[in-house]
C-alpha cells in the first residue's frame, strides 16, 4: 500500500478507486484511511468486515454515497495499511475507532457498520453517544447474538470451498445460492478490482485469526444495553444471512429506540452489495431526515 498521503485532505472529488492512501497516527499507531466526497459538516465513517481492508470497500457503495458527503473508509489496527497488532475484542476496536474518529478532528460522526463494523458501531455509539449522529448498522448483530461465535464454523468451509472452486470466499458465504445471487456476487466481486494501482495490502493470517477471536468472543458476552442509544438508527440486511443470521437485525431493531429496519429478500449478509443502489439512496435518505 505506497505511497502513503499523511496529509490530513478534508474529502476529495475522486472516486473511491482513485483515492489516495493516507495515514494518521494515534498513540503511535499508524491507522489508514481514504477520505472522498463532499465537505459537509459531518462526515460518515465507514467500518468493514472481517479481515478487510481498504479495497474490500464496494467503490459503488462509497462513490454513491459521497456524491452529498464526506465519507472516510478505515483500515482496523494491525490490518491493510494500519500499524499494530489487531485487537482480540470488538471493545478495543471501538476503543481505537473513537480515537481515530478524535483524532482526525471530528466532534461529530454518522457511522456506518457493515459486519465485524456493525459491532464496532454499536460499542462506538454506546460509550461515545456524543460522538455519533447517526447510526447504520448492516449485516450485523448485537453482542451476544444468535449465531455469532458460530462465525468460524460456517466460514471456514466455504472459504475451502472457495479454494477449491477458485472463487472469493465472499460468493458463498455474502450471497444467496439463486441465480440473482450469484449475478450479483460476481458483479460485487469484480467492483472489488477495479482499483489497478496503490492497493492495500491484505491481512495476515495471524490478524484474520485474532478478529475471528474477537467475533467468537463478541458472539458469547453478554447482551448491551441498547435500550439506552438515543442514536437513530437504520438497520439492514438480507433474509438469509449465513454469517450473522438474518434474525439478529431484527433483534437490533427490537431494542434499539425507534430504529428503522429494511430487510431485502433473496439476500444475504451481503444484501448492501447485492441491492447497493437502493441501499444507497435509502442510507442518504437516512442520515439526511
Amino acid at each position: 500500500m505506497t505511497p502513503t498521503d499523511t496529509q490530513n485532505h478534508a474529502g476529495s472529488q475522486t472516486s473511491f478507486v482513485n483515492a489516495a492512501n493516507q495515514s494518521i497516527t494515534v498513540n503511535g499507531i499508524p491507522f489508514a484511511y481514504r477520505d472522498i466526497g463532499s465537505t459537509t459538516d459531518v462526515p460518515l465513517v465507514l467500518f468493514n468486515h472481517w479481515g478487510a481492508v481498504l479495497d474490500n470497500f464496494d467503490p459503488e457503495i462509497i462513490d454513491g454515497l459521497a456524491q452529498t458527503r464526506r465519507v472516510i473508509a478505515t483500515d482496523y489496527r494491525g490490518i491493510g495499511g494500519s500499524g499494530g497488532t489487531a485487537p482480540l475484542t470488538v471493545g478495543e476496536m471501538a476503543d481505537d475507532a473513537i480515537q481515530l474518529i478524535r483524532a482526525l478532528g471530528f466532534e461529530t460522526v454518522d457511522v456506518l457498520g457493515f459486519s465485524l463494523g456493525g459491532f464496532v458501531a454499536q460499542d462506538i455509539a454506546l460509550k461515545a453517544p456524543e460522538l455519533v449522529r447517526r447510526l447504520i448498522l448492516t449485516g450485523t448483530g448485537p453482542a451476544g447474538g444468535t449465531g455469532i461465535d458460530k462465525v468460524g464454523s460456517v466460514a471456514w468451509p466455504l472459504m475451502i470451498k472457495g479454494l477449491l472452486t477458485l472463487r472469493d470466499p465472499k460468493f458463498y458465504l455474502f450471497f444467496t445460492s439463486t441465480p440473482n445471487g450469484r449475478r450479483t456476487a460476481s458483479q460485487y466481486l469484480k467492483r472489488l478490482k477495479e482499483r489497478k494501482k496503490n492497493r492495500d495490502k491484505g491481512p495476515t493470517p495471524s490478524a484474520f485469526r485474532r478478529q475471528l477471536k474477537a467475533i467468537t468472543s463478541w458472539g458469547k458476552q453478554a447482551p448491551q444495553n441498547l435500550g439506552r442509544l438515543r442514536t437513530p438508527t437504520l438497520i439492514v440486511n438480507g433474509d438469509n444471512d449465513i454469517m450473522v443470521p438474518s434474525v439478529n437485525s431484527i433483534a437490533l431493531a427490537n431494542r434499539i429506540p425507534n430504529a428503522q429496519l429494511v430487510i431485502y429478500e433473496d439476500a444475504g449478509h451481503g444484501s448492501i452489495f447485492q441491492h447497493y443502489a437502493d441501499f444507497v439512496a435509502k442510507a442518504l435518505a437516512f442520515l439526511d431526515a
